[in-house]
């Protein structure tokens, strides 16, 4: 006779609904449907993990774009002045100096400038 409900399957269905605890209705709590809903969940985790790294440089270029216009320059300004000046800062680090330390990011801004003129 085939088993088919033994304790490895009880303990992997245990996990199964564990990971899928605070889910909405039948998703929540009905074996079939939890494990869909488990492959899709972890299918947008996958998938938003890349988006979100994306989304992130996307707001550090805002930031110093809003920040760069403060100073009277453009974003793709100061980014041609930084390469030309060879400053190596990445637009993270960038991004936290013009919210946490505009002074030293006008610096920045200031050298940009001059070797774009």
């Amino acid at each position: 006779m085939r088993t088919t409900f033994g304790a490895a399957r009880q303990k992997a269905k245990k996990r199964m609904l564990k990971d899928a605890s605070g889910f909405r209705g039948g998703r929540g709590n009905m074996s079939r449907t939890v494990q869909e809903t488990l492959v899709r969940a972890g299918a947008f985790a996958f998938r938003d993990r890349k988006v979100r790294k994306r989304e992130m440089r996307s707001l550090w270029i805002i930031r110093i774009n809003a920040a760069c216009r403060a100073n009277g320059l453009r974003y793709s300004q100061f980014i041609a002045g930084l390469a030309k000046a060879d400053i190596l800062l990445d637009r993270k680090i960038l991004s936290d100096l013009a919210t946490n330390h505009p002074e030293d990011f006008k610096e920045i801004v200031a050298v940009a400038k001059s070797k774009l003129a």
